[in-house]
């Protein structure tokens, strides 16, 4: 964290003297985001109004959030900003230091896990996930449950590790109408000549979202099963808990793992076999080992492979192709429906 700071600071000094010289800037909303949802909120909220806001995605290569640092480029970005708005949690650690040294001292931040409050999740390691600590509690197995009648409809979760706020709020379209209000209230605190415009995009789009989250509960409630198995990361908590699916996993959604144990592959396998899953599914990455192996060592090895799509990885060429937020998680409820359903 001290680099990060000392980092920051050097950066803005240099940054300050070169700026100093520039033509003073056009009169326009400049809004900073980081990943692609908040962008395409943003994109929506605006509407019509949204050729006279500079509007930027840093993360527009496939970073992965997890692992991202800002560059030179994107702090200055971010320090000049009228509004910043970030994921927030373990991630954005580096944020503090950036709006710290800010050039803007108005700068308006909004964290996507600050404001989801009380509702935010930590996150959780379900049975037969693989998670960091393994390794050091060998003497003592953390998911062993024999002995014990596992409830489908009520995970035990394990709380031992250090605990980390699940930062994939925006995979819950519940969550989505929340912040997308939040970022429309401060985007017309900002600009109150546009608030009227805002705030009426606002209401039409959270009437679109909870449209589609009408279909989500629908699909859900007509499945043959109720159980999704990710042989991959799971950021997907916010989205199984809103309609109330179960689900095992390789991974946890933060997790920076990408070798899963024979064990965990084992009790996956097991898994799909006790609850005849048609499909064992993955996150938007070409490579499917892990899901391709549980497959293979199921009795029928005849399971699909389906991927869902978490929008971490969307990049600026994907925006160009015409990718929504609307459209992503619209395009997440067709693969759903066919993981739960024989």
């Amino acid at each position: 964290m001290k680099k990060i700071i000392c980092f920051v600071f050097a950066v803005m000094m240099i940054l300050s003297c070169l700026t100093g010289l520039a033509a003073p800037a056009q009169k326009e909303l400049n809004v900073v985001t980081t990943i692609f949802p908040i962008y395409d909120w943003v994109r929506e909220i605006a509407g019509d109004t949204l050729s006279g806001i500079s509007l930027t995605m840093l993360l527009d290569s496939g970073t992965d959030l997890h692992s991202y640092q800002p560059t030179a480029q994107d702090i200055l970005k971010i320090s000049t900003a009228d509004l910043f708005i970030h994921v927030g949690g373990e991630s954005d650690k580096w944020v503090s230091a950036v709006l710290a040294a800010a050039m803007n001292p108005d700068v308006r931040e909004i964290s996507l896990v600050e404001a989801m409050g009380e509702d935010i999740k930590i996150e959780e390691i379900v049975e037969g996930m693989e998670h960091e600590h393994d390794h050091d509690h060998e003497e003592e197995d953390e998911h062993d449950h024999e002995g014990e009648d596992h409830d489908h409809e009520e995970h035990d979760h394990d709380h031992e590790h250090e605990e980390e706020a699940d930062e994939h709020v925006w995979l819950s379209l519940r969550n989505a109408e929340k912040l997308v209000y939040v970022i429309s209230e401060a985007m017309a605190e900002i600009d109150p000549e546009n608030a009227d415009v805002y705030r009426s995009n606002t209401v039409s789009y959270i009437e679109k979202l909870a449209a589609l989250d009408a279909e989500y509960a629908e699909a859900v409630e007509s499945a043959a099963c109720g159980t999704l198995l990710f042989g991959d990361r799971f950021p997907f908590r916010y989205l199984a808990d809103d309609y109330g699916l179960d689900y095992f996993a390789a991974f946890s959604g933060c997790s920076a793992e990408s070798e899963a144990s024979f064990q965990t592959i084992m009790f996956l396998a097991q898994k799909v076999d006790e609850l005849d899953l048609p499909a064992v599914l993955t996150i938007e990455h070409p490579k499917a080992r892990i899901a391709e192996t549980i497959i293979s060592t199921t009795q029928k090895k005849d399971q699909k492979i389906l991927s869902m799509d978490s929008m971490q990885g969307t990049t600026s060429s994907d925006v160009q192709a015409g990718a929504t937020y609307y459209g992503i998680m619209e395009s997440n409820l067709a693969v759903l429906k066919e993981a739960l359903n024989r």
